[in-house]
């Protein structure tokens, strides 16, 4: 089944991120939002839970990789000392223990542990990072993307909750102190009641924007004139902080003149976790400030520190949102949509209805199991929610208001792009047809596969090719200016130049745009080529393991897909669709002509070299107060690599409790030094 929603899903997940890409840039960049709070963080949720059940979605719009969006060209641009991360996100019970089982799993804990949760309201405000050294408030930053903010540190310096200099003893030499910027409900109100709204509605719609735009206005003192307030709740860079506990932290957080928020608890259990959410969504009016959830953090800093971060989110922290919106509709008609690699989604067209405070008009039915499963019709009357969808989805149907002539969906059987037979792959493993079912065209013979794949190819996690947009991908394509990848490098300008809405500036920038993309990372280029299951990850690790592309464009050649199962993250599903698509001719036609017009370098690595810089590692047998995964992520923080098999590319084995005997006896026989848990220890301590 993975296979066949994996298709359905990249076109859903694609229109997700771009969506997403939309409201980032309306909210953090120009400072006039367009969705309202729980929509954007619906859509952001949809878009990580995909992320979390399909691996090879992740793509570099994503959340799970940025975080907001690239800072404001109107403000200096500094990178954080910390990265600025996100949080993962949990809607039920569910998702806790999920998120518990992996804490315990990790750092390989008893299961009789009661885990102590640092607990608070999650602001609905705007993220902010405040560098002190010497206790003298130096620069303070917008979150941007995560990597790097705006410079907005005299508009935070008219914040009266910003403490200007802090002359406490025990406060740490350098520290990024990080909070959230929002203005309480009450202030809010009697700002716009004594204002000209005309003049400010568009940035003063609710009290984020208003927080917002207020931050990012070139002039202090109309930022001065904003009723902003800071709750701190966090630390990113820091000297000589002597806190043990988060729960401590906020007290010196206290004591130091910054204010935390109120309802912060120290709670032990998920079911007291999930009382107190219940309780907290209850009295969330009585509040004077928007919260959309509650945010959990593990409250030992040394088991913050061994449990580290995935990608942008730290393994010890999740926000539990409050609940989803939901309205009752009627659906107009179900079109079908055909993804990047030839996944048939079902969108329903519902007559619009307000859900949230937003006008929605299309949800969406994942894939022909589902409406054959809830025997979803057009006419239907339907409950549709918005819970981490950005597409809606259709939750129920009314069938005691359904019409007599209604007549069941039937799914089509040929592609509705090229008219190719569509099929539900089998799998394997679950031994029953996938719930997607796909065009089985080549991809770039489906006009709608071909669109997207080329759509893929210029996206920020691609290429990033500024000024080639979806409608313009489409409208190139209308006009035969596009067919394959390749040809954006031999774009016919002079008729661009003619069409309408086009100039010569337009041009003189695409053409630049385009020219200045012709060098680009491996990992990068592997990513674009829109291979099933190989996302961004999945890139890295082969362009790491290949090192040059002659290499990756030798593997058909040679036929070496095996040696690709040496890669640990790598598997049998990804190797066979690597293998697919080098089978296609045209696919062979593009990676060749690509790599005549195009300049593939290596990625750029870490300055950091670690002491395991070069070494591989494999495991066999189990470790002791240690998961194999927390072990695989010290050797990795340490430049080391872990590989999947025994062979003469294998360094170490490190043995744990009832370890493979065949693993073991292959690894003597080719001389691989053999360590136990005890002796990789000390390599990393060394290491540190």
């Amino acid at each position: 089944m993975i296979n066949e929603e994996n298709k359905f899903i990249k076109k859903d997940y694609k229109k997700k991120i771009n969506l997403l890409d939309k409201y980032n840039k309306f909210y953090y960049e120009k400072s006039s939002p367009i969705v309202n709070d729980q929509d954007y963080d619906n859509l952001k949720n949809a878009i990580l839970e995909l992320e979390k059940k399909y691996k090879f979605l992740k793509n570099k719009k994503s959340p799970s990789l940025t975080v907001g969006f690239k800072p404001s060209k109107n403000f200096r641009k500094v990178k954080h000392k910390v990265p600025m991360l996100s949080l993962s996100n949990a809607f039920s019970k569910d998702d806790l223990v999920n998120f518990e089982k992996k804490i315990f799993n990790f750092l390989s804990l008893n299961k009789d542990i009661n885990l102590e949760y640092s607990v608070e309201p999650k602001i609905d405000g705007i993220s902010a990072s405040l560098f002190y050294r010497n206790g003298n408030f130096i620069q303070g930053l917008s979150r941007g993307d995560g990597i790097e903010g705006e410079e907005i540190t005299e508009n935070l310096k008219t914040i009266k909750d910003i403490p200007k200099h802090i002359p406490s003893r025990n406060f740490p030499k350098e520290i990024d102190i990080r909070g959230e910027v929002f203005i309480q409900n009450s202030d809010f109100i009697n700002f716009i009641r004594n204002s000209d709204f005309e003049k400010i509605k568009n940035k003063f719609a609710n009290p984020r924007n208003a927080a917002s735009g207020s931050l990012r206005q070139k002039d202090p003192k109309e930022t001065s004139k904003i009723p902003l307030k800071f709750i701190a709740y966090t630390f990113g860079f820091t000297k000589n902080l002597d806190s043990i506990t988060q729960s401590d932290f906020l007290k010196k957080l206290k004591r130091w003149g910054f204010k935390v928020n109120e309802y912060n608890k120290i709670i032990k259990g998920i079911d007291n976790l999930i009382q107190n959410h219940k309780n907290l969504e209850e009295k969330r009016k009585e509040i004077d400030f928007d919260i959309d959830g509650i945010v959990y953090k593990i409250n030992n800093f040394d088991l913050q520190k061994r449990l580290g971060f995935v990608t942008n989110a730290p393994r010890w922290a999740i926000a539990h949102k409050f609940s989803a919106n939901n309205s009752i509709s009627e659906i107009i008609k179900i079109e079908i949509q055909v993804g990047r690699t030839g996944a048939l989604t079902p969108v329903a067209k519902i007559k619009p209805v307000s859900i949230g405070g937003v006008l929605v008009s299309n949800a969406t039915l994942h894939n022909e199991d589902e409406i054959e499963r809830k025997d979803i019709r057009v006419g239907d009357e339907v409950t549709v929610e918005r819970a981490g969808d950005v597409i809606p989805r259709v939750i129920s149907v009314n069938i005691k208001k359904r019409k007599k002539n209604s007549k069941k969906f039937l799914f089509p059987k040929k592609c509705p792009s090229c008219g190719s037979a569509t099929e539900k792959e089998y799998n394997e493993v679950t031994k029953k047809y996938d719930a997607v079912r796909r065009c089985t065209s080549d991809g770039f013979e489906c006009e709608k596969m071909a669109i997207e794949r080329i759509k893929h190819f210029v996206s920020k996690e691609a290429f990033n090719i500024d000024g080639l947009g979806k409608k313009i991908i489409e409208n190139f394509w209308e006009l035969k200016l596009i067919r394959l990848p390749q040809d954006i490098f031999n774009l016919n300008y002079e008729k661009i130049r003619n069409l309408e809405g086009w100039g010569n500036l337009s041009v003189s920038n695409l053409k630049y745009s385009i020219d200045s993309k012709k060098i680009i990372s491996f990992d990068k280029f592997i990513y674009s080529l829109g291979i099933r299951h190989i996302g961004q990850e999945n890139a890295k690790l082969l362009s790491t393991h290949l090192k040059k592309t002659e290499n990756f464009f030798n593997l058909s050649k040679n036929d070496n897909f095996n040696e690709l199962l040496n890669i640990d993250g790598i598997g049998n599903t990804q190797i066979s669709s690597i293998e697919n698509f080098f089978s296609n001719k045209k696919n062979l036609k593009v990676i060749s002509e690509l790599n005549n017009v195009l300049k593939i370098v290596p990625e750029i690595s870490s300055n950091k070299i670690g002491i395991l810089s070069n070494k591989t590692f494999m495991f066999t047998g189990k470790l002791v107060n240690m998961s194999r995964a927390e072990a695989k992520s010290l050797i990795e923080k340490n430049s080391g690599k872990i590989i999947s098999n025994v062979n003469k590319k294998l360094d170490y084995l490190v043995i744990g409790e009832k370890p493979t005997a065949k693993k073991i006896s292959l690894a003597k026989n080719l001389q691989i030094n053999i360590i136990d848990q005890n002796q990789l220890f000390k390599m990393l301590n060394e290491a540190n």
